[in-house]
């Protein structure tokens, strides 16, 4: 059992007691990703990654996920004016980040793993790591926090296979072939592969502009095409965000 929140109080009591447990913990978000995939892409991939890296060791923990991310941007997310895009304040993320750690610290963890399904989170989650720490140092208990983003995994190699006519970059992967094949890998019945809408990768100008611009986005709300995403693409992402994440646990942590 890797998942904690399936365990008895008293197990799980046990099993984090000498403070060498590992707690793996996804961030994500709840957001369009085209009309082709559900919006929790963010929240079950890096959930089923933890998962996968905590399969490998006996000293690994998946806390439940963090579903709620920060808002959606037009140059990575397509935007927050889609409806079924659910966010939360940056100050929201980061207190929710600092109380979840402080608490697993109090029962006696402390190494985490934060890993980031959603690229807007990024700084928030920073944040989020050094308020708590700073507040648990108060405390005298002294925890170490890594936080990764699953995406950060992906070879060059692996680049190559799944992007055989090019990589546009990871700026316009939002809903686009590497998500979209992760998915099918992971949750098929969260795809219909009949809905998507095959366009050029977005492009943008150098900079933003507040209030966002809803005409900079596909109307899709995809910043590439997912046409030519595949299960077979979606499992080999998967091992290697799984296999390099778990080397970086366990030459830190274990």
């Amino acid at each position: 059992m890797v998942n904690l929140e399936q365990m008895d109080w008293q197990s799980y009591a046990k099993k984090v007691e000498d403070g060498n447990t590992v707690i793996m913990l996804p961030v994500g978000a709840i957001e369009q990703h085209g009309p082709h995939m559900s919006m929790n892409p963010d929240v079950l991939i890096p959930t089923a990654i933890s998962e996968g890296v905590a399969k490998k060791s006996d000293s690994i923990l998946v806390a439940p996920a963090i579903a709620y991310g920060y808002k959606s941007q037009v140059k990575s997310g397509g935007g927050n004016f889609f409806p079924g895009t659910t966010c939360i304040n940056g100050k929201t993320l980061i207190d929710v980040v600092k109380d979840v750690l402080v608490a697993y610290a109090r029962h006696g963890n402390r190494k985490f793993v934060l890993v980031n399904g959603h690229f807007e989170n990024s700084m928030f989650l920073v944040e989020g790591i050094d308020l708590a720490l700073e507040h648990l140092r108060h405390e005298g208990i002294q925890a170490q926090v890594m936080l990764l983003s699953y995406w950060d995994y992906v070879t060059q190699e692996t680049i190559t296979t799944v992007f055989p006519d090019g990589f546009t970059g990871w700026d316009v992967e939002h809903g686009g072939v590497l998500e979209t094949s992760l998915m099918l890998h992971l949750h098929p019945d969260c795809v219909d592969m009949d809905k998507v809408v095959h366009h050029h990768p977005a492009t943008f100008p150098p900079y933003d502009i507040f209030p966002s611009e809803p005409s900079w986005v596909p109307s899709s709300g995809t910043l590439s095409s997912a046409r030519n995403a595949s299960e077979e693409y979606g499992k080999l992402l998967f091992d290697v965000c799984v296999d390099g994440i778990y080397g970086s646990v366990t030459e830190r942590f274990c």
